[in-house]
């Protein structure tokens, strides 16, 4: 129930700017202010503002709107100029379902962190602002721990004191580490190994996992490799029995780990089939086809 009558106090304040200065021209006659200052407190502009409030489709809001007339209206004559703070007065005082920023539960406790900076700025604490949730913290992807002030892994340290925590990312290699590049690293992610220097470098791009540096350090060979004389090689897909590209006037090119289909020599490819782009004409000079369509014929 928190959440409506909070997006009702939400909604009363632009409400509350749009009528400020309805009707009038904004110039200073003596009649104006009067008038304006009738206006400012008058059922009028409260009907006005209430009108406003929700959307017709939303059943929620309007049946607290119902539900809690009687209070907003005895807000709006008596006590408005005693508590300004229409969300204050009415949603944590009055009907006790919201807490203020930063705090949770039936008594409004502090979020773990402390209700100015809940979770030290660095994650959500469960039942921000609602009667709710127990005031733990879901922490920021870079943070952990109960009070969002530890690293996670894939993120190191670059501030750290009782009350703010800085974590920052490691190098793409690492998958803990105490700084930023690959010589940071404490464990390597998976596909990259520890050379001889301690430094976390990519297996070779043959490998899926390796033990070191090279082809025939693979743990696995990957897909487009095989393992021949204890290394992992490219397999020429060009060279299979079987036709990889099927498609006519079309060339199969291998690459490393797998191959590519191009169109011959004199062909283009257009909507994926592989056309003539040039052909012999009668005295053997080249003629694009453009000019002579009927070569393709």
């Amino acid at each position: 129930p928190g959440l409506p009558s909070a997006e009702l106090c939400e909604r009363f304040r632009p409400g509350l700017a749009d009528t400020a200065k309805k009707n009038f021209g904004g110039g200073n006659t003596a009649w104006e202010e009067k008038t304006l200052s009738k206006y400012e407190s008058s059922e009028i502009r409260l009907v006005e503002i209430i009108e406003n409030l929700c959307d017709s489709s939303n059943f929620e809001c309007n049946n607290m709107v119902e539900e809690h007339e009687e209070h907003i209206e005895k807000w709006w004559f008596k006590l408005k100029k005693k508590y300004p703070d229409l969300f204050q007065w009415f949603c944590i005082e009055t009907i006790e379902v919201c807490c203020p920023a930063g705090t949770y539960g039936p008594d409004c406790l502090a979020c773990h962190g402390g209700s100015e900076r809940p979770c030290h700025g660095n994650g959500h604490c469960d039942g921000d602002g609602t009667r709710g949730g127990d005031g733990s913290c879901s922490c920021n992807k870079e943070y952990t721990g109960d009070f969002c002030l530890d690293c996670s892994n894939g993120y190191f340290s670059t501030l750290r004191n009782e009350t703010h925590s800085v974590c920052t990312a490691c190098h793409t290699a690492c998958k803990t580490c105490t700084g930023s590049s690959n010589k940071d690293c404490q464990d390597c992610k998976e596909g990259w190994i520890k050379n001889e220097e301690s430094v976390c470098v990519a297996c070779d791009a043959s490998c899926i996992g390796c033990t070191g540096e090279g082809s025939d350090k693979c743990k696995t060979c990957a897909s487009g490799y095989m393992k021949e004389d204890e290394k992992c090689t490219d397999v020429d897909e060009c060279n299979l029995p079987e036709k990889v590209c099927v498609k006519e006037n079309q060339d199969c090119v291998n690459t490393s780990g797998s191959y590519k289909c191009v169109c011959s020599d004199g062909f283009e490819e257009n909507d994926g089939t592989c056309v003539q782009t040039w052909c012999e004409g009668e005295y053997g000079e080249d003629i694009h086809f453009s000019v002579m369509r009927n070569c393709l014929a």
